[in-house]
C-alpha cells in the first residue's frame, strides 16, 4: 500500500468550539459535552416535546451521529445467539445505514450494506450494529468490525468505498467506533484472536498504518484479550496523540504513522469507556480488573506505568463512558450508582443510587447531566459538587445508545425508536 500523508487538522478537542455536528461517537469532542442551551429537561414519551418519533426496527445499539438535518444510525437484525456457537440463519445477516431527516423524522436512506453468511456469535448484551458512525461533509463512515467497513456520499447514499478484509474474532460482537483525523480513519479490533488498531486512507479505504497491539497479555484465553473502546485524539506537550485503551494496557500512538510512543499498563479487559483528558492527566477506563480507573499524565515515553496519579475501583462503569467537567468527574455505574470524583486526585465527592441499569453514555449539556437507562429511566440532575436530582423522565423502552444533541433538541434512540425531543 502506498503512504498517505495526513494532513492533520486537530479538532476533536477543541472545548472552547460551537457545537455545529453531532458527527461521532460521544459528539464533537467526543466527550459526551454539548455547548448547546435550551435543551428539554422535563419530557416523558408521549408529550408536547417529543417533535417526532420514528420507529427504526432490528436491534443495533450505535449511536445517532448528525451532520446538517441528517441523522445517521446502523442496524442489524434481532438474532438471538442462545449459545457460543454461529447462529444458523435462513438467509444472510443484512446489516444496513439508515439516514432519518433532521426536521420530519421521515427516513431517507435504509441502505443494505453487508450480508453476512456466516456471522461470530454475538453475546445477548451486544448486537451486530453497535459501533457507531461517523459523519463529516459529504460522507459518513459505517463500520461493522470485522463484518465491514463502508463510506457513503451522504447525499445519494452510494457507496464509495468499503473494506471486508480487516478481520478478527469479535467473540462477543463488535463496539469500537470509528474516528476520523485529518485524512485518516481509524478502527481498532480487539478480539479474542486478534489484537490491533489501524488507520485508512479516508479518501480511497487504503491501508496507511496497521500496529498489532505487541503487549503481554498475561494470559493465553482470548476470551481475557477483548475490549470495545474508541480512541481519543489529544495534543498535549505539543505532540499530538491518539489514546487507545485495550485488554490489560492502553497505548499512546503517534496519529501520523502509528508510532508508539508510550504505554500503560492497568490490567483488565472488555475496555469500552472513551478516554478523557484534563486537567493534565488522561483519564482511563479500563473495564474489569482491579483498576478499572486510573488517571496518567500524557508524558514521557515507552513503559510509564509508575506515573500513574491514580486509580480508583469505586463504581466505576463498565459499558458508560466518563464525563469530565472542569475538575470534577462524573460517572453512572451500569448498576446506577452516579458519583462524582475530584478529576485531579480520585478522591470520591459525592455517591448517588439510582433506578435501572446503564449501558448508554450520560450526556452533559448547561449545567446538566443527563443518564439513560436500559428500563427507558433519564433522571437529570446538576453537575456539582452536591447531588442534586432536577428531573426523573420515563419511556416506554429502554436506552443502549448514547444521546446526541442538535441546536436544542435532544436525539435520542431507544431500542426500537429515534425521537426528537425540544421544547416547543
Amino acid at each position: 500500500m502506498r503512504t498517505v500523508v495526513a494532513v492533520l487538522v486537530l479538532c476533536v478537542c477543541s472545548v472552547g468550539a460551537a457545537d455545529e455536528n453531532w458527527n461521532q461517537f460521544r459528539g464533537p469532542r467526543g466527550d459526551g459535552t454539548s455547548t448547546a442551551t435550551g435543551l428539554p429537561v422535563t419530557f416523558t414519551d408521549g408529550a408536547s416535546s417529543i417533535v417526532w418519533k420514528t420507529a427504526i426496527p432490528g436491534r443495533a445499539w450505535s449511536s445517532p451521529v448528525i451532520w446538517g438535518n441528517q441523522i445517521w444510525v446502523t442496524n442489524a437484525p434481532e438474532i438471538k445467539n442462545t449459545t457460543k456457537d454461529k447462529p444458523k440463519l435462513d438467509a444472510p445477516l443484512v446489516l444496513s445505514a439508515v439516514c432519518v431527516d433532521l426536521d420530519s423524522g421521515k427516513v431517507i436512506h435504509d441502505i443494505k450494506l453487508f450480508e453476512v453468511d456466516t456471522p461470530q456469535f454475538t453475546h445477548a448484551t451486544n448486537s451486530y450494529g453497535s459501533p457507531t458512525p461517523y459523519v463529516e461533509d459529504g460522507r459518513v463512515y459505517i463500520h461493522f468490525g470485522a463484518y465491514g467497513t463502508a463510506c457513503l456520499d451522504t447525499k445519494t447514499g452510494k457507496k464509495i468505498w468499503e473494506r471486508t478484509d480487516l478481520k478478527c474474532d469479535h467473540f462477543r460482537g463488535p463496539g469500537s467506533s470509528p474516528v476520523v483525523y485529518g485524512d485518516l480513519l481509524y478502527l481498532t479490533f480487539d478480539g479474542y484472536d486478534l489484537q490491533y488498531i489501524t488507520a485508512l486512507n479516508k479518501l480511497t479505504g487504503e491501508t496507511v498504518w496497521k500496529k498489532d497491539r505487541g503487549v503481554d497479555f498475561g494470559t493465553t484465553d482470548g476470551d481475557a484479550k477483548k475490549s470495545y473502546s474508541t480512541p481519543a485524539l489529544i495534543e498535549a506537550g505539543g505532540r499530538k496523540l491518539l489514546i487507545s485503551p485495550f485488554a490489560s494496557a492502553t497505548i499512546a500512538y503517534d496519529p501520523k504513522n502509528g508510532d508508539p510512543i508510550w504505554t500503560v499498563r492497568h490490567g483488565g479487559m472488555n475496555a469500552a469507556g472513551r478516554p478523557l483528558y484534563g486537567n493534565g492527566l488522561v483519564l482511563i477506563n479500563s473495564a474489569d480488573g482491579p483498576n478499572p480507573l486510573i488517571a496518567v499524565p500524557p508524558t514521557g515515553e515507552g513503559d510509564i506505568t509508575k506515573n500513574i496519579a491514580w486509580r480508583s475501583n469505586k463504581a466505576v462503569p463498565k459499558r458508560p463512558s466518563q464525563l469530565l467537567i472542569g475538575d470534577l468527574l462524573f460517572m453512572m455505574s451500569d448498576g446506577a450508582v452516579a458519583s462524582c470524583l475530584n478529576a485531579k486526585t480520585g478522591e470520591e465527592i459525592w455517591t448517588k443510587r439510582l433506578a435501572g441499569d446503564y449501558w448508554a453514555s450520560p450526556l452533559y449539556a448547561d449545567g446538566l447531566i443527563y443518564c439513560f437507562s436500559q428500563q427507558g429511566h433519564v433522571p437529570v440532575f446538576k453537575a456539582g459538587r452536591e447531588f442534586e436530582l432536577v428531573a426523573e423522565n420515563k419511556f416506554e423502552e429502554g436506552f443502549v445508545a448514547s444521546p446526541a444533541v442538535a441546536g436544542k433538541a435532544l436525539i435520542l434512540r431507544s431500542k426500537g425508536h429515534l425521537y426528537r425531543i425540544e421544547n416547543r
